[in-house]
């Protein structure tokens, strides 16, 4: 017997509701945690009806042993194991590093390298995306918040090295085959941020970017990728905490207009739709940290996420009210992985790891 399946029931102390017997539906907000363990409170902040996932940053990170532990204290947490995921692109955007973990380039690198030999770029992505995967999934990490398919205009600070490329073309292929990769180590992905970041030089973490471009010339550029890729292709989008007025008034994960209309209808997208980060500076416009939840969900986000600020995510799960659609429950629970993974240990002498690795490697000695 599993140590989820002969625990008891915690109490949330939110919601005063005790969690329910048997698989509990995930919630449609994700949470962090502060450290390498988890606390009794967080441990009840996961319990709660409205958490539906959590995510990672690098001060959860030690080694692959404690990340491990830590995955594992959270998957227990639930009845049904919480969607576990971190932002882990590569470059400078990479959560954990160093005690085993693998130097990923930046996929400003893979661009720069496709155009020197675009064949070899594309080899290179899909190894960079399975040497990602495999590491995350051996901790038990379940869903890296990457691909980025914002363009490289050499204008966005927050995008800059993130972004593959400026030809919304080579993005599309590159990206398609990183995430061959990330699939390889039975990873999802996500492409960010819907429909673009990269036109506008403020960063949405601290100011609130405004893009005054009409909707086509957005689509025939920024967007293609991600009516290239689809949902076959792309499990999850996230859209930017950007206004693009031209547009709607309100930033693109608030607006129906671009949720609903254009990624859902125009696009025909039928994957998980998240937030962005609500206590970004960029999604102040839309009121306090429950209204700002309540216009992403009400726009057509699946889940929404709150970083950095347990405050307001006790805020959060105590004010909101929402339950998820079934659809949106379906759409969460397909991000996660559908068999075991090798563990750390395992992983260091796998030789199609290895393989992955040493490819890597060539491609950044050149």
């Amino acid at each position: 017997m599993s140590a989820s399946q002969s625990r008891p029931a915690r109490r949330s102390v939110q919601s005063g509701v005790a969690a329910t017997a048997g698989r509990q539906m995930p919630g449609p907000v994700m949470l962090d945690v502060a450290g390498h363990h988890l606390t009794s409170q967080e441990r009840d902040r996961l319990a709660h009806p409205l958490t539906g996932a959590v995510i990672l940053f690098a001060r959860n990170y030690d080694n692959p042993r404690q990340l491990a532990e830590l995955t594992a204290q959270i998957h227990e947490a639930r009845d049904e194991p919480l969607l576990i995921s971190v932002d882990h692109e590569g470059g400078r955007v990479q959560r954990f590093r160093d005690k085993g973990f693998t130097h990923l380039p930046s996929m400003q690198d893979l661009g720069r390298y496709w155009e020197r030999n675009a064949l070899q770029a594309m080899r290179a992505a899909t190894e960079i995306g399975y040497v990602l995967a495999a590491e995350l999934r051996a901790c038990g990490v379940d869903f890296s918040f990457t691909p980025v398919l914002d363009l490289d205009y050499g204008v966005s600070k927050v995008v800059g090295s993130r972004a593959f490329h400026r030809d919304p073309r080579v993005v599309a292929m590159l990206a398609r085959a990183l995430i061959q990769g990330l699939s390889l180590a039975g990873m999802r992905s996500c492409g960010k941020h819907f429909p673009g970041h990269g036109f506008v030089d403020a960063d949405s973490h601290v100011a609130i970017p405004v893009d005054e471009r009409g909707l086509e010339q957005i689509m025939a550029d920024d967007a293609m990728p991600y009516d290239w890729l689809g949902a076959p292709v792309l499990s999850a989008v996230m859209p930017a905490h950007v206004i693009y007025p031209k547009v709607d008034a309100s930033p693109a994960g608030f607006s129906k207009v671009w949720v609903q209309q254009i990624l859902r209808q125009r696009l025909k997208y039928d994957g998980v739709v998240f937030s962005d980060d609500l206590t970004m500076e960029g999604a102040s416009v839309a009121g306090d940290i429950t209204a700002r939840a309540e216009a992403a969900l009400s726009a057509g986000c699946d889940m929404v996420l709150v970083c950095n600020r347990p405050d307001l995510a006790d805020t959060l799960l105590a004010c909101l009210k929402a339950a998820p659609s079934a659809s949106s429950v379906s759409r969460i629970r397909a991000l996660k992985p559908a068999v075991p993974f090798m563990d750390w240990n395992t992983l260091q002498s796998d030789s199609r790891y290895q393989y992955a690795r040493d490819f890597r490697s060539q491609i950044l000695s050149e």
